[in-house]
């Protein structure tokens, strides 16, 4: 792990509560946090110092500096021993802060920032980040249980790869277990064809659960062997998927899954399913996509 722990600060207190995990996130890597306020008033040309009648601490630029300052603080209150930058940059908070995932090893933002409405659930810059990110994006939500199981959301699909390393790593990290979850439905598993053609095409009484069970298994065949400290739970559930995972989370302390599984569309960058456990979530999410994270 080379690059820093990036996060979002806007002021609000999802961003702070952002903040205090990033923190602890940097001090799990042994890594430097970084905290980046997005400031997009100098491109509406509006003015930034003090107003001639109010205080000299006043005005916009001020006023983003505070907010930095406010979560170093806070980062510093959490995690005294990792080293703390802040940077005000200029430009709009999804483009910032796609910029800086690109050197990052995680980049951790709050559910919903200044601004949301109370009917939106889940802010713009975190569903962009989870889209376009280029490392792993960790949404902080509730606050995770104490001492549960880091919870892998998997679906045995190629791209969901790099979110097995990951939760793998996150398990060691935090000395936590890891339960690799899987939810199935009869309607999206294939019946696998009978060995012999002059049979009827239907399996055993028992065979869709036994297939499930083994990809469960082959999607995460090799990670025990280098993260031997991990206690692994494999489970598969018959159920709906987001349902599982989201009743599952209410006891982890993190979940991870990847951006878009099995059946996604080449359009749809993040999957439907990672879009239901931002907004309804028990725990901080984390998305890894595929081929951009795992650095």
């Amino acid at each position: 792990m080379s690059g820093p722990v990036v996060v979002g600060a806007d002021g609000s207190a999802s961003s702070l509560a952002a903040v205090g995990t990033a923190a602890r996130e940097a001090a799990l890597r042994g890594a430097g946090l970084r905290i980046v306020h997005a400031f997009l008033w100098p491109a509406m040309h509006v003015p930034l110092g003090p107003s001639g009648l109010g205080p000299p601490e006043g005005g916009l630029r001020h006023a983003a500096q505070r907010v930095v300052a406010e979560a170093a603080e806070r980062a510093r209150s959490v995690a005294p021993e990792v080293d703390v930058t802040k940077a005000v940059v200029t430009g709009e908070p999804l483009t910032v802060l796609e910029a800086q995932s690109r050197a990052a090893e995680l980049v951790v933002v709050g559910s919903r920032g200044m601004g949301g409405f109370i009917g939106l659930l889940l802010g713009s810059t975190a569903v962009h980040l989870a889209a376009h990110g280029q490392c792993p994006v960790m949404v902080v939500r509730e606050q995770p249980a104490a001492g549960g199981p880091v919870l892998l959301g998997v679906d045995g699909s190629p791209a969901g790869a790099d979110a097995v390393d990951f939760a793998f790593a996150e398990a060691a990290l935090r000395g936590a277990g890891l339960l690799a979850l899987h939810a199935w439905t009869p309607w999206h598993t294939p019946v696998p064809p009978p060995q012999d053609p002059a049979m009827p095409y239907a399996g055993e009484p028992g065979e869709l659960a036994r297939t499930e069970e083994r990809l469960v298994a082959e999607a995460i065949a090799g990670r025990r062997e280098t993260h031997p400290g991990v206690e692994v739970r494999t489970k598969a559930v018959r159920g709906g998927t987001r349902e599982t995972l989201i009743e599952a989370s209410r006891t982890a302390q993190l979940l991870v899954v990847g951006a878009r599984g099995r059946g996604g569309f080449a359009g749809l960058v993040l999957g439907s399913v990672s879009q239901a456990l931002l907004h309804h979530a028990h725990c901080p999410v984390a998305v890894v996509r595929g081929s951009a994270a795992g650095r």
